[in-house]
């Protein structure tokens, strides 16, 4: 049975309430459970964590080989744009990562354009709401990532 991980980054635990225009109206909760229910019908395992702090995304990536994580679905929310350190923790592990945004980046503002950690990731999807880590899920099962 494969393993995921999933780290979602900052201000995501204010899902359902901070900007619902953008973000709509699904809490982290609500994506953490449909992301486990997706889990089981794909025969996977799944681990979750969230942190505003980009030094504990950094140390709990390091940490995924020891874990024997095989796949990392990341929304590094803010962090896309900005950590350098994000991005090195992904490539220093080399776990096959799939990069997920709930808005569409590219028709926001134009400093959300650019990502850092796209170029260390395996693909990238955006702009699907809570639907966007479903197709990473199903990314992984179907088309076997390594």
């Amino acid at each position: 049975m494969s393993k995921i991980f999933v780290i979602h980054g900052p201000n995501l635990a204010l899902l359902g309430e901070r900007e619902p225009e953008i973000y709509g109206h699904v809490s982290l909760k609500a994506i953490n459970e449909a992301m486990k229910k997706k889990a089981q019908d794909l025969n996977f395992q799944i681990d979750f964590f969230q942190s505003d702090h980009e030094g504990e995304i950094v140390s709990k990536i390091g940490s995924l080989i020891k874990l024997g994580i095989d796949y990392l679905i990341i929304n590094p929310a803010a962090y896309t744009h900005t950590s350098v350190a994000i991005r090195d923790a992904i490539g220093a592990v080399k776990i096959p990562t799939i990069e997920v945004h709930l808005s569409n980046v590219y028709a926001r503002e134009e400093f959300r354009h650019k990502s850092l950690i796209a170029p260390v990731a395996v693909g990238q999807i955006s702009g699907f709401g809570v639907q966007s880590y479903i197709l990473a899920m199903e990314a992984i099962a179907t088309l076997g990532l390594k």
